[in-house]
Parts: C-alpha cells; sequence; structure tokens
C-alpha cells in the first residue's frame, strides 16, 4: 500500500543561532574602558601609596593609549563617582574573588551601567556585571536612603575647587620645526599668539583640543604649560654645555633643554623611578633628542667630586613637590586622598617634601663646575619654595652662587620673607591659572669663593659632614659612567 504523500512543505533545516558580531563602536568601548581600567590602576595605587607615577592627564596621553578622548572621559568620570559606585558594590556584595582582584575594570563597568549613556554589552566582565544590574540599582537606591538624598548628585562631593579657564599652551620642539611653519600650521584650526616670556611658546583659546594633532603625534609640539615651560628657559644653557636634569621624568623640561642646547652638548636626566623612565625614554625619543642620557637612579648618589661630572656646566632641579599650584590641571581634586581629611597628614608629607628638597637643592649645589642652577616646583607652599631657598643661601654663599633674578620683566615674586627674595619668581593659580615657583642660582667670581685647601681644615671638615654625608666608592662610578655612555639616546 502506498504512502500518502503530505502536501505541507517540506521543514526548513535547522541551524543553531549564530552570534551577532560586536560593531566597531561597541569594540572601540570596550577597549576604552580597558585602557581606562589600566591608567586607574595606575593612579589608585600611586595615590594609595602617595607616590604618583605621573598625573592622569599624563597617563592618559601617553603614546600607549589609543583612545585617548574617551579614555580621558572615563577615568575622570569614573573617579568623581568612585565613592558612590564603592558603596553601591559593598551594599550589593555581588563580587566574586575573581572580580574583586580585577576593581579598577569594575569601577569602570559600574559608571557605565549606573550613570553612563549606554550601558555595554560586551565583555565578560560588562556581562557579569550587567546580569546584576538590578541589584546594583537597588543598592544604589538603598544608598540615597540611607544617606537621606534624593539623588546621586546630592552624594558627591561638591567641594571641588572652582576651575579657572586658562588658555591652551604648547612649546614648539625646535629640534624639529620652527616657530613660525608651527604657528603656520595651527592658525589652520585656532588663532595663535607667540607668548611674550617663553620664546618657543605659543598660546591657543581654552579647550583647543590637540591631543591628537599630527605635530603633537609626531613630537614636533608639545602639550606643556606656561610655567613648566619657563623653568628650562629659566636655566638657560647654552649650546655644548653639559647639564643635568636631576627628577627628569616625564622629560618635558628634559627635552626642552635639548632644544634650547640645540641638540648638541650632554643632557644627563636621572630618574629613580623604573616606571617613570620608561615614560621618559618615550618622551625622549618622539622629541628626537640625541643628547640625552638617562640614569635610572637617584640624584642624590652621584658624588660631584667624581670626573664624570668635572664639566657639567648647569644643573635643573625640580624635585617631587606638593603639586598643589596645578591640583586642577592634575585632576588630583578627584582622587580618593584629596576627599580624605588630611589635613595633618599634608602637613606631615609637606615637611617630608621640604626636608628632600632641601637636601637636592644642597647637592645640586656642590658640583664644583656648575655655574647655573635653576630650583622649581609647582607648589604655592612657603615650605617648599623660599624657605627651601632660605635654607641653603649660607652653603650657597661659601660655594660662590647667588640668586639671580629670572624673566627680569616677570611682576610675581618670591613672598618677602628674607632678604633677596625679590629674585624669586611666581605664579599665582589665579592670576595666572597655575602656581610655579623659580629660584635661580648663579655663580659669582670664583675667585671670590675660597678654594678647600684655603679653609681651615675643621671647617672643611664640617663642610663634608654637613652636606656630602655619603661615600661614593670609585669602583662604582666607573661601573656606572660606563653604564651612563652605553646608554646614549
Amino acid at each position: 500500500m502506498a504512502r500518502h504523500k503530505s502536501n505541507a512543505p517540506p521543514k526548513a533545516t535547522q541551524h543553531p543561532p549564530s552570534k551577532q558580531q560586536p560593531s566597531g563602536a561597541e569594540r572601540s568601548a570596550l577597549y576604552a574602558r580597558r585602557e581606562a581600567a589600566k591608567v586607574l590602576h595606575t593612579v589608585l595605587r600611586g595615590d594609595a601609596e602617595r607616590r604618583a607615577v605621573a598625573s592622569i592627564k599624563s597617563l592618559v596621553f601617553s603614546p600607549s593609549v589609543r583612545n585617548k578622548r574617551g579614555t580621558f572621559a572615563l577615568v575622570c568620570e569614573t573617579l568623581k563617582y568612585l565613592n558612590v559606585i564603592k558603596d553601591v558594590l559593598e551594599i550589593a556584595n555581588v563580587l566574586n574573588s575573581k572580580w574583586k582582584r580585577q576593581e579598577p575594570l569594575v569601577y569602570i563597568i559600574c559608571y557605565d551601567i549606573l550613570f553612563g549613556k549606554e550601558t555595554p554589552s560586551i565583555g565578560d566582565a560588562e556581562k557579569f556585571l550587567v546580569r546584576r544590574k538590578d541589584a546594583l540599582l537597588s543598592a544604589l537606591a538603598t544608598l540615597l536612603v540611607r544617606k537621606k538624598v534624593k539623588t546621586v548628585e546630592e552624594l558627591l562631593d561638591l567641594s571641588q575647587l572652582n576651575g579657572h579657564i586658562k588658555p591652551r599652551y604648547v612649546r614648539v620642539n625646535t629640534l624639529k620645526m620652527d616657530v613660525d611653519s608651527a604657528v603656520n600650521e595651527l592658525e589652520k584650526l585656532y588663532k595663535v599668539q607667540k607668548d611674550e616670556t617663553v620664546p618657543d611658546l605659543l598660546m591657543m583659546p581654552p579647550g583647543s583640543d590637540l591631543h591628537a594633532h599630527p605635530l603633537v603625534m609626531n613630537g614636533r609640539i608639545f602639550l606643556q604649560g606656561k610655567g613648566s615651560s619657563m623653568v628650562a628657559a629659566a636655566l638657560q644653557p647654552e649650546a655644548g654645555w653639559e647639564v643635568i636634569d636631576a627628577c627628569s621624568a616625564p622629560g618635558n623640561k628634559t627635552v626642552h633643554l635639548a632644544s634650547l642646547m640645540k641638540g648638541q652638548g650632554k643632557i644627563i636626566a636621572c630618574e629613580l623611578n623604573e616606571e617613570r623612565v620608561k615614560r621618559l625614554e618615550q618622551t625622549i625619543k618622539l622629541s628626537g633628542a640625541t643628547n640625552i642620557e638617562v640614569f635610572h637612579g637617584d640624584f642624590l648618589s652621584l658624588n660631584p667630586e667624581d670626573p664624570s661630572f668635572a664639566k657639567v656646566r648647569a644643573i635643573l632641579l625640580d624635585p617631587s613637590c606638593s603639586g598643589s599650584g596645578t591640583i586642577t590641571d592634575r585632576l588630583d581634586h578627584l582622587l580618593p586622598s584629596h576627599s580624605a581629611d588630611s589635613t595633618n597628614y599634608d602637613s606631615i608629607r609637606l615637611h617630608k617634601l621640604a626636608v628632600f628638597q632641601k637636601k637636592a637643592l644642597a647637592h645640586a649645589l656642590s658640583f664644583p663646575q656648575v655655574e647655573r642652577v635653576v630650583y622649581s616646583t609647582c607648589s604655592i607652599h612657603q615650605i617648599e619654595n623660599e624657605d627651601v631657598v632660605s635654607s641653603v643661601l649660607p652653603l650657597a654663599s661659601s660655594l660662590g652662587f647667588k640668586l639671580a633674578t629670572p624673566f627680569p620683566q616677570w611682576q610675581r615674586r618670591g613672598l618677602p620673607v628674607f632678604a633677596g627674595s625679590e629674585h624669586l619668581l611666581r605664579m599665582d593659580p589665579v592670576e595666572d591659572k597655575e602656581g610655579f615657583f623659580i629660584a635661580l642660582f648663579t655663580k659669582t667670581n670664583k675667585l671670590d669663593n675660597p678654594k678647600p685647601s684655603e679653609l681651615p681644615e675643621g671647617e672643611c671638615r664640617r663642610r663634608r659632614k654637613q652636606f656630602h654625608p655619603y661615600l661614593w666608592p670609585k669602583v662604582f662610578f666607573r661601573a656606572w659612567n660606563g653604564r651612563l655612555h652605553g646608554c646614549r639616546r
């Protein structure tokens, strides 16, 4: 008996649903979150240890970060909401041990989920947290009730510094480009003015975005503030000199020195921190400078009497400082330590910084052939500025140095706390949009400075004990000198 054939259409073959490929925008957002997490990890670790590798802007706008604008926005916004995000995660209690080990990435993603414009859709961490979005939102609602506020904005710490709109400054790298050519290129986008104080510095309107500009990417111009650009210019090194940059990283002042020296002579760039050495090397490579030698070590370990430094004529000392003059630029007001009640800590920290600064300045002045020393900070505090300079004046005078006046046309000078403070230079955070301090020491007639052999033996011993407390074995310096000349840039 023949089977009856159905007239029904044959069933279509079932195929497993294909995974939808993420769009370019989704992939870009995923990568930006990973880059932001790396920056945030470095920033939070440095803040916790009170030893920042670099400012937030410096980290974000380093050559290794591709999506600079997206990464910068994510880091800043996440830091702004960080205390709220931490409280939400604690209340929700949704993290397992795996994701607790990746907290910076979790913070970035939670910001996107709770406060961002779009909910992230790809990435393992993103999927884990999106599945727990309801728990996170419930925890946020609980937090509002606990804090007795109605909106998230009321949770945020609004006691941030009032920002002052400041121009965009760029310094022309004259090793690669002349100033007029840079002006012609930049005028295609913005109004450009030459700065009246620093010859290779240009000023553009606030908000001028040049981070992805070809001239920045290829090192023909550097995004550098006016105060920072005045430091190397104040030293006025001549072509062919040997110069020490005592605390070099991230390297903007170092490569500015190279430009002022027309790529001639030699710059010994000292940096102790390994991560900052990497950043310094990137800056040097970008600038094209070939007369810079990087010393990965402590400036204080250098023996002024070692023959390797017999030809050093100038030293730039821009040591670690509180950064209080550029706190808005650095975005330090977004960091956890800034919002904490840390008045006592700040006082202790300033004292420790000042002790190091005095030691470093005394050391810089002790190099026998040095004729010019610039001491600079981006601090507004007297303890880091006038007090440091005042403390070394007796030593400076005994070594033949006196205070000189950098940029005589500049009106704002040092606080009148000692005779000669009118030679010091200050920038005001309100009037000049950033706080900076510069002191210039120049060596007077060397014949007026008694040689050690002409001093009483007791005075020689006292000076050595007070200002040269370390011993520098000759074997170490022969080895170091060989290493130094082996790492020429």
